[in-house]
């Protein structure tokens, strides 16, 4: 993968309309794939129709590694459940995997490489939520992604 690069963003609230679930370190690849497809389901839209479209966790426990997972756009339904995307500074990695199969690997290089050397290196701490923002620009030949991270200044 290319250089990774961490830009910041001072972002107003979102809401976003779409499923909560559970999910884990070690399934996470499975839930995106349920709850994604629970969402698709709801909405009656096919993959990749839906832009933009979100992939959000939060309240991540250490010890358990346990999370809270949500699939969904800004598209509103009674049917379906909603997040809200905090106003507040995020820290932001693009990502351009070669092939649209290697989303998976290209997007835990990202998040290993925000937690383990930029962030502790940084003026910021994480603040327990980050999404993939998915546009126009995640399909095509030369796909990207966002995926944003909730930080704050530390204190001292």
């Amino acid at each position: 993968m290319a250089k990774l690069e961490v830009t910041l963003h001072q972002l107003e609230a979102r809401n976003l309309y779409g499923v909560w679930g559970k999910s884990n370190d070690k399934t996470i690849a499975k839930d995106i794939a349920h709850i994604s497809q629970q969402y698709y389901q709801i909405t009656k839209k096919e993959k990749g129709n839906v832009l933009p479209f979100f992939v959000l966790s939060k309240d991540y426990n250490p010890s358990t590694q346990d999370f809270a997972l949500f699939v969904g756009s800004v598209a509103n339904s009674n049917c379906l459940e909603s997040a809200v995307l905090p106003q507040g500074l995020y820290a932001k990695i693009t990502v351009k995997p070669k092939f649209g199969f290697l989303w998976g690997l290209a997007i835990g290089e990202a998040k290993r490489f925000f937690y383990t050397q930029w962030l502790p290196t940084s003026d910021y701490k994480a603040l327990n939520l980050e999404y993939e923002h998915h546009t126009q620009a995640s399909n095509g030949r030369l796909p990207a992604i966002d995926i944003l991270f909730a930080v704050t200044e530390k204190t001292l």
